[in-house]
């Protein structure tokens, strides 16, 4: 009896290629989830405005991870039904790329940790956190395929490796959380950036109206211009108008109501503030209504000449 040949079929293709798309999209945003998380606890030197979003990662690793395993298992039940299917020219081709791509990654990080001590420069808690999430998630890949590459691979251990991983997928997604806030404060602190970007809008064309018209608005429907397209922004949470008053002759006052106060935003870092070449102006608020109050210096917006 001719000996049976193992052939790649469309099945065989599907299975291992989709397991091994799945698995590098779990690695890619497991970091992407990892460094957001470090970013936050420990931000860089440099102050910039920082908006964390670790809501798709997130539900892409709840998404790809139930579908990795599912894939891995039904590749290594074929496995367990004809075992010349173990010497498939695909598996033993994404294996051995995937062996390549981790072992260069993992190189990759300990000539730079290395290059770092060597040239000087300062470890950052951020900078090893990175270093060492890197090492700890493509190693775990690279051991995992070492070992499925033998002959004599224990499925015990694919098991303890499948339960690892998705306890740490798991811890990943709970630190993210633990850090950053609830989706629930997210949201809500997302309201309120939305808010202060609608008021800096809104007071840069009062501006611009104060040196075109030689005066403040007498209300915001003044700013309604049809050449420009500006439309009056409106509260995202309750749909009306901010408020809008003048206080003298070139000062006003623009108000919003707010979920939280600023300072809930920076402590939990899903805001940092930005540092530009122009005086800061204050934008921190209390939760509920905050109004803003703004004078006018005619020296620096002078009026338009016509």
């Amino acid at each position: 009896m001719e000996p049976h040949k193992s052939k790649t079929g469309a099945l065989d293709f599907f299975l291992h290629l989709g397991a091994i798309v799945s698995l590098y999209a779990i690695v890619g945003f497991l970091l992407n989830l990892l460094f957001t998380v470090i970013n936050v606890a420990y931000p860089p030197v440099a102050s910039y405005y920082f908006v964390p979003n670790i809501s798709f990662p997130v539900a892409a690793l709840i998404v790809l991870l139930p579908v990795f395993l599912i894939l891995s298992k039904l590749t290594y039940k074929s496995y367990d039904l004809n075992p010349e299917k173990k010497q498939l020219a695909i598996r033993k081709w994404l294996t051995y790329l995937t062996l390549f791509i981790t072992g260069a990654v993992i190189v990759a990080d300990l000539i730079t940790v290395i290059f770092y001590f060597l040239d000087g420069r300062d470890f950052t808690i951020s900078f090893v956190l990175k270093a060492v999430s890197i090492f700890v998630v493509i190693s775990g890949v690279f051991g995992y395929y070492i070992n499925d590459l033998r002959e004599t691979a224990d499925v015990s251990k694919r098991k303890v490796w499948a339960v690892a991983s998705s306890l740490f997928v798991v811890f990943a997604i709970i630190l993210g959380f633990s850090v950053i806030g609830s989706p629930q404060k997210q949201r809500l602190i997302r309201f309120d950036q939305q808010k202060i970007s609608d008021l800096q809008n809104v007071q840069s064309q009062i501006v611009s109206f104060w040196q075109t018209k030689k005066a403040l608005p007498v209300s915001l429907d003044d700013l309604k211009d049809s050449l420009s397209y500006f439309d009056i922004p409106i509260d995202p949470q309750t749909g009306e108008v901010y408020f809008y008053k003048i206080t003298s002759g070139n000062s006003f006052e623009i108000c919003a109501n707010f979920n939280l106060k600023s300072s809930a935003q920076l402590d939990s870092g899903i805001a940092r503030p930005v540092k530009i070449n122009q005086e800061n102006e204050n934008w921190t608020h209390e939760s509920g209504t905050a109004c803003f109050s703004r004078v006018v210096d005619p020296d620096r917006y002078p009026f338009f000449s016509r």
